[in-house]
């Protein structure tokens, strides 16, 4: 599935395109990659967390896990703005998944032992732009503040 986008972008275009599955993975990865660089300083402890959530939730080998990364970060350098990403996952995914993709954004801003103001800010962000409510969004950060 993740050669399915590399080919589509080395080609420029594919003619089936990649699939909803695809679409939703490459957005959601790109979406972590902007919480982990939000504060400036993309640590370990940060990309560490955020390669285990897409490995468990997309259930990715080694190297689909390694072309997500990559392709996401590729995505996330060239993007002018969220609507991109959070336009794709409004439109591939559930209600329930897109308040999972909340809690997996927290979890990533959490990972270094330390909320920034940047990573907050995002996160509110994505979450309105995703139809997630305020009280969802509250409930998640106070899930995964305890946890880490």
């Amino acid at each position: 599935m993740i050669s399915k986008i590399l080919d589509m972008f080395a080609a420029g275009s594919a003619p089936s395109g990649p699939s909803t599955e695809d679409r939703l993975q490459l957005a959601s990865a790109a979406l972590l990659i902007e919480v982990a660089k939000a504060d400036a300083a993309f640590t370990t402890d940060e990309r560490q967390v955020l390669l285990e959530l897409l490995r468990s939730t997309f259930v990715l080998d080694d190297a689909a896990l390694a072309a997500l990364e990559s392709l996401a970060a590729q995505r996330a350098d060239e993007a002018v703005s969220l609507h991109e990403f959070t336009r794709r996952v409004v439109e591939n995914s559930s209600p329930a998944e897109r308040c999972d993709l909340i809690g997996l954004m927290w979890q990533v801003a959490f990972a270094d032992g330390h909320l920034d103001k940047y990573e907050e800010h995002l996160i509110r962000r994505v979450a309105d732009l995703i139809y997630v409510s305020h009280s969802d969004m509250m409930r998640l950060k106070h899930q995964f503040r305890r946890e880490s």
